[in-house]
């Protein structure tokens, strides 16, 4: 599942391509309802966490998200598609902005979660969202003790798009890493000051990963996530990997240096 910073970047190369420009056509075969017209404006693309919003002048509103597998292309008119069409969810081209300028082919392909609002988009319940400046911490540091039961993992729960928006898998563990905690932790061990850095970490390490290039969570790679085996970059203890929560997803941690509150380290344990 794209981590938010991802689809941060996706929503701006859309918007570049698509805002301000009008529609040429607009396809979503599986959407009920009336869809944007020819010549209808597209006003703007923004991200909200892991939801890439797209508004349109007749005060529509395109949500996507694109969950494991998901993703938006963009092409000028007539170029070969790199996926098949069958897996495209919503089409969506644009004219040129001058007589040279063929338009663009924005492509949504095989998102589970596709919606077109008429009203506010349907993201009103999710959490701050960590990938913008000034994402308000405090309210997420709130919303993890309202939206979490007290024997939750403390990794399942940065992963509630209620509390915060934009945590995905990799910024989970590399955030426990960094804050010395084990994923396995229940919310009600950790103290409010320790529910805060890990949510301030995130939020810093997301902002720190908008840019192009490669995601850098530690040194010049992660710490921790996809490294099973390997030997942690602060203590030496070989990574652990494990399945968490209702999704059971993988979750790497150090077993030498991630510890439980009130307990030394999960070493043999």
């Amino acid at each position: 599942m794209p981590e938010g910073d991802t689809i941060h970047r996706t929503a701006a190369t859309l918007h570049k391509a698509l805002a301000g420009r009008a529609l040429v056509r607009f396809e979503a075969p599986r959407l009920g309802g009336p869809l944007p017209l020819p010549g209808t404006r597209v006003e703007e693309v923004e991200a909200h966490g892991k939801h890439c919003l797209i508004r349109f002048g007749d005060g529509t509103a395109l949500r996507t998200h694109m969950r494991m597998t998901g993703s938006w292309h963009l092409y000028r008119p007539g170029e070969r598609w790199r996926k098949r069409p069958g897996a495209a969810r919503v089409v969506l081209e644009v004219g040129g902005a001058a007589p040279d300028d063929p338009g663009w082919v924005a492509v949504c392909f095989a998102a589970p979660d596709v919606e077109l609002t008429h009203g506010p988009a349907a993201t009103a319940h999710l959490g701050p969202d960590l990938c913008t400046p000034g994402a308000d911490v405090d309210d997420a540091v709130r919303r993890l003790a309202a939206y979490s039961d007290p024997e939750r993992p403390i990794g399942d729960a940065l992963l509630d798009q209620r509390v915060a928006c934009g945590i995905g898998n990799v910024y989970r563990c590399e955030v426990l890493f960094l804050e010395g905690l084990d994923p396995a932790t229940p919310v009600a061990a950790v103290d409010t000051g320790t529910r805060r850095r890990l949510l301030a970490t995130a939020h810093r390490l997301l902002l720190a990963n908008l840019g192009p290039g490669r995601r850098v969570t530690w040194g010049g790679g992660h710490a921790v996530y996809g490294r099973a085996g390997e030997p942690c970059p602060r203590c030496a203890a070989a990574v652990r990997v494990e399945r968490q929560g209702r999704d059971a997803r993988l979750v790497w941690w150090c077993p030498g240096c991630q510890a439980r509150p009130g307990s030394s380290t999960r070493a043999g344990g």
